[in-house]
Formats: C-alpha cells, sequence, structure tokens
C-alpha cells in the first residue's frame, strides 16, 4: 500500500505561496505594525486589503467565483506564515474559512456571486454568530429561534463573543428552526445583513491587547427574505460542522505561527545576549527548553497539516478527528513557546518593547476558542478511544 506522501512535502507552488506570504508579513511586522495597531484597538486593515488583493485571503475558494480554487491546506498555510510574522488575521479564521466555506459548499448560485467574490479579494468580510451564552458552541442548545412568517424569516435571540463585527457587512448566525413533525428545534444558517432593522452590536470588553474586537449580539425580531437561508433548513447540522473544521484548522495555523514568532525571538535574543563573554544559547538551560517548543511546534503543524489534507480530500470525520488534535496542540505549544521566549529574554521579555506578554495573551486564546481543551479531550476520549460520553 502506498503513502501518500502531500501532507509532509509540499509541491513547489505552496513553498511560493509560503514565501510569498511570509515576504509580506515581514512588511506588516509585529512590532512596528502590529503591537501598535492591537493597542489602539485598531483592526489590521492595511494589511488584510493587500493580502486580498493579493490573492491570499481567497486561495480556499472557488476559483469560478474569483477564488483561487485551491484548498483549507493553502489558506491555513497563509494563515501560519503571517502569524510566524506576528501579523496573523483573526478574521481569516472567520470570513474566507467558515463563511466562505461554507457558502461555497451549500449556497445557491446567487449567494455565491454576491458574497466569495468579495471574501476571496477582502473586499467583503463576513463575521461568524454560533457562540450563546448558555449554550457556548453547542448547537443542540442553541436558543436564537428562526421561524417563518409567509416567505420571510423572523430571527430572535442574542449571541456573545462574535469577532469583528464592527468590520463585516453581514454575520452569518447560527439560528434554530423549527420542526413541525416533531417539535423540535434543529439548526439552520442565515446571511443577516450587519445594518438589519432589530440587529444590535455592542462592544465587550476584553483584557487583552488584540486589534479585533469581541461583541455581543441582539436579534430583536430581525426579518430577513428567503434567500437569506444559507443550504437546507434540514441539513444544517452537517453543514455547520464543515465551516467549524476549518475554523480549528486555521485556530491551529495561527497558534503554530505565533509560536514560530515566539521561538525566532528568542533565539534571535540568545545569540545576541551575552554573560559572561558567552552568548547565553550557549547554555543549555537557555538552548533545551527552545529546542524543545521547536519540536513541539513541528509536531502540531504534522497534525494540522493531516487535518487540512484530511478535510480538503473529503474524510470529514477523520478531518474532525486531527482538526481538534492539532488545535490542542497548536495551542499547548504556542502558549509553552511564548512563555520560554518571555523566559529567554528575561525581565526585557516583560517590556513593551518586545511586545511578547501581549502575544503571550493573545496566544492564550487558543486554548479556550474555537473549542475549549477540555471539549476536544471529551471529543477524543469518546470518538477516538470509544469511551462512554461524560457529558
Amino acid at each position: 500500500m502506498s503513502v501518500n506522501a502531500s501532507s509532509f512535502i509540499e509541491t513547489d507552488e505552496q513553498k511560493e505561496l509560503r514565501a510569498a506570504v511570509s515576504k509580506l508579513g515581514e512588511r506588516y511586522s509585529y512590532v512596528d505594525y502590529v503591537l501598535p495597531k492591537a493597542r489602539r484597538g485598531e483592526p489590521l486593515t492595511e494589511l488584510w486589503n493587500e493580502a486580498g488583493k493579493l490573492g491570499f485571503l481567497g486561495v480556499n475558494l472557488p476559483e469560478e467565483y474569483g477564488g483561487g480554487g485551491a484548498g483549507i491546506y493553502e489558506l491555513a498555510l497563509v494563515q501560519e506564515e503571517l502569524a510566524a510574522q506576528g501579523a496573523g488575521l483573526l478574521l481569516v479564521v472567520v470570513s474566507p474559512a467558515i463563511c466562505g466555506t461554507i457558502i461555497g459548499k451549500y449556497g445557491t448560485e446567487e449567494q455565491k456571486a454576491e458574497w466569495i467574490p468579495g471574501l476571496a479579494d477582502g473586499s467583503k468580510i463576513m463575521a461568524f454568530g454560533i457562540t450563546e451564552a448558555d449554550a457556548g458552541s453547542n448547537s443542540h442548545q442553541i436558543g436564537t429561534t428562526a421561524r417563518r412568517d409567509g416567505a420571510d424569516w423572523i430571527l430572535r435571540g442574542n449571541k456573545i463573543f462574535i469577532s469583528g463585527v464592527d468590520q463585516a457587512d453581514a454575520v452569518l448566525i447560527v439560528a434554530r428552526t423549527e420542526d413541525h413533525k416533531t417539535g423540535r428545534l434543529k439548526p439552520a444558517l442565515f446571511i443577516v445583513p450587519a445594518d438589519a432593522e432589530g440587529f444590535v452590536k455592542q462592544p465587550m470588553e476584553m483584557d487583552i491587547v488584540e486589534p479585533d474586537h469581541q461583541f455581543t449580539l441582539f436579534l430583536d425580531d430581525v426579518r430577513l427574505p428567503a434567500e437569506a437561508l444559507v443550504g437546507s433548513e434540514d441539513a444544517a447540522l452537517m453543514q455547520l460542522f464543515s465551516g467549524l473544521n476549518p475554523e480549528r484548522i486555521l485556530g491551529a495555523a495561527m497558534a503554530i505561527g505565533m509560536g514560530r514568532y515566539a521561538v525566532n525571538a528568542a533565539v534571535a535574543y540568545a545569540k545576541e545576549r551575552t554573560v559572561w563573554k558567552t552568548p547565553i544559547g550557549a547554555h543549555q538551560g537557555i538552548a533545551h527548553p527552545l529546542a524543545q517548543v521547536k519540536i513541539e511546534l513541528e509536531l502540531a503543524k504534522l497534525m494540522m497539516q493531516k487535518a487540512a489534507a484530511l478535510y480538503d480530500s473529503g474524510d470529514d470525520f477523520g478531518a474532525a478527528e486531527a482538526a481538534n488534535m492539532a488545535k490542542y496542540a497548536a495551542a499547548e505549544a504556542s502558549i509553552k513557546a511564548l512563555d520560554q521566549a518571555i523566559q529567554t529574554h528575561g525581565g526585557a521579555g516583560l517590556t513593551k518593547e518586545y511586545g511578547l506578554a501581549a502575544m503571550l495573551g493573545a496566544a492564550r486564546i487558543a486554548r479556550v476558542a474555537p473549542v475549549s481543551r477540555e471539549m476536544i479531550l471529551n471529543f477524543v476520549s469518546q470518538h477516538s478511544l470509544g469511551l462512554p460520553r461524560s457529558y
């Protein structure tokens, strides 16, 4: 039986894409561009626009609608290389990865024509609204409802921790329709324009340094036309997870990139910083922890590549398992890398000059979102190990 090495040996085109994205990230450096923007609470608009014009944001979207026609593997590659320069884009996880993927797979021709070209070149942004205060990301417990009123839909409910709504043209909202045959509520997806009547956006006060803001959303009988529904109201759970697996993969890519940034910063400092006429990087107390996090980041990257390759090949269950594992491993390795980079710098690691402490706060998000470490362990316990369900 032959082994497909495509997940581990990249094509010339993929290597060229990495190099081009890395070059872009170098021009929008963390210390000179990203961190000052983040401290002012300003989005990375210039970087986003240029990445869109270069075709990086839409590499995974259908070619016939202006995308690159590649896969989630390539989009994860873009995210990783940007993040490795300290310039990861959170909305890449949301707009092209989740929303673009779902619309590309399940949207009508009209929805594809209206949204995908803009999502691909960055001129349009779509946020994603699933999380609720009482349900988290548990789509079985979502309380936002969608009921028919003639040909229209009426949405009522609320969402929490929704990223980038202030930058978005619309939000892909996960609501629940009622199955009149069973009386049960089931999930469905709706495109809600950002300026829809009855749609209220309230910023959340976060205690991390990030350029993108989080919002609480209130939908007070928001009226939508029939064409706002994405895909089938009877198959939305499957459609929903076609976007959640890319979310986990792209989240892993961003975490791995931040970890790479941290290790590179620490190595550069350890080569230059001299104590008693010797660079501190010559000491095993400095070198070995950095070598360890390098290994752990590379292992996480391999799982991310596996997850992306499985997803792009159409293996939904295999992709779900690998995507969860990749997101878990990437978060742990990224946090460890940032912590060790700060330790390598000593007191300098806590200064504004290097910005590593601020990045550690951002990296810490990956242990919580888009799915918590504990829920990933629940998934692996049940689905990978076959243990009884604990919740």
